[in-house]
């Protein structure tokens, strides 16, 4: 039987590759329990979506009942509204779907449904066709907002609801949705909620004063992982799959993927694929930068239409992050050795690569490129 790689990225990762957030997985699994409503803020690679999962299955073990669901995978607010009714009236898997017991649920818009739960992988679908106006979907989003406490009661437990990127919700319906939803979260003292979000900058205007979120619960702000803790783990994970690691393999992975937790499993998974590949039972910094070099192919084309699309000031700025480590970009002489210009194009620039999801903006003020092999790429194939 073929070994299986002990790296994970790209999903939330299982049990057995998470790691480094036991302080934060206690905390927030304790919060929840205790039906608080909590704001989890953390830029995109850092983790969070496997921190959610990891605290919504200990919650399990406790007999609490939990949904996950990601705002961001829906169009528009009344395909948002059904599909969180759908995975909110599937969580009573014991109702059978009658027209009294759904009348119940949505007393003044009634629903087309569709009961599939006989078949295997099969739910209960619903849509609602007569929803047509925004006074409409208000009148519905009462009903789907007051529905987590309603299931509460009928299930006579406790519930716990992660809404994942939910920075997602500000483009539903102006914003309305906002004081909808924080009308209802209020008043539901058996219900735990999580609203994780990627975008810190719009997180923290959704939590800030003179919105409906301001003060609605604790906040949670995900950090980096300890560099040491996550080299370790790449060291320890090597070993335990047959494939010794040169002692600092670890380390400079960590190094070379910005300490990124996406990153950083993804330069440890493709090492390791590419060591166990050529049937290896060694791994040196050799094989790193031999994984690195092929990524970096294979990402060549992706990246050149990225950096084509940039204006020629976001090119320079976006190179003057890499080779400047992302600080004092605004100083004179910095400005003056990579040619920016003057500070206010470079503010621009930076606001521009920032809106693309490009660079981010660290704690300490430094700027970051998102994407380590786009950092590695840029400091090697433009000039």
């Amino acid at each position: 039987m073929a070994a299986e790689n002990p790296f994970v990225y790209g999903e939330v990762v299982p049990p057995n590759a998470f790691v480094g957030r036991g302080v934060e997985l206690e905390r927030l699994t304790t919060d929840l329990a205790s039906s608080q409503k909590v704001f989890l803020i953390s830029p995109r690679r850092y983790g969070k979506s496997s921190l959610v999962h990891q605290a919504c299955t200990a919650l399990q073990r406790r007999r609490i009942q939990t949904l996950e669901f990601t705002v961001s995978s829906f169009s528009s607010y009344v395909a948002f509204l059904e599909g969180y009714a759908r995975a909110l009236v599937n969580l009573d898997a014991r109702q059978p779907a009658t027209p009294s017991w759904l009348t119940a649920l949505f007393p003044s818009v009634r629903p087309e449904v569709r009961d599939e739960r006989g078949r295997r992988g099969g739910a209960v679908s619903l849509a609602f066709p007569a929803i047509r106006t925004p006074r409409d979907a208000a009148r519905l989003a009462d009903e789907v907002f007051s529905l987590p406490a309603r299931l509460a009661e009928r299930l006579n437990r406790r519930l716990v609801i992660a809404l994942d990127e939910f920075q997602a919700l500000t483009g539903f319906d102006g914003g309305s949705v906002e004081e909808a939803l924080r009308a209802a979260v209020q008043q539901q003292r058996q219900v735990g909620y999580v609203f994780a979000g990627s975008e810190p900058r719009l997180m923290e205007q959704m939590i800030g004063p003179r919105r409906p979120f301001y003060k609605a619960g604790p906040v949670m702000r995900l950090q980096k992982i300890a560099a040491e803790v996550f080299a370790r783990f790449i060291e320890d994970r090597f070993k335990a799959s047959g494939i010794t690691p040169k002692h600092g393999l670890g380390a400079a992975v960590v190094d070379l993927a910005g300490n990124l937790p996406y990153d950083v499993q993804r330069l440890a998974h493709e090492t390791w694929d590419d060591v166990f590949s050529a049937r290896r039972k060694r791994a040196d910094l050799d094989d790193l930068h031999a994984t690195l070099h092929r990524l970096l192919a294979e990402h060549d084309m992706l990246f050149e239409t990225v950096w084509q699309r940039q204006t020629l000031p976001q090119r320079s700025v976006l190179r003057a992050v890499v080779i400047e480590h992302g600080v004092s970009l605004l100083a004179t002489d910095t400005r003056d050795r990579h040619r920016l210009g003057g500070a206010s194009t470079v503010q621009a620039a930076l606001a521009a690569l920032q809106r693309e999801d490009l660079i981010a903006r660290e704690d300490d003020g430094r700027y970051v490129v998102v994407d380590s092999l786009m950092r590695e790429w840029i400091a090697r194939r433009t000039y």
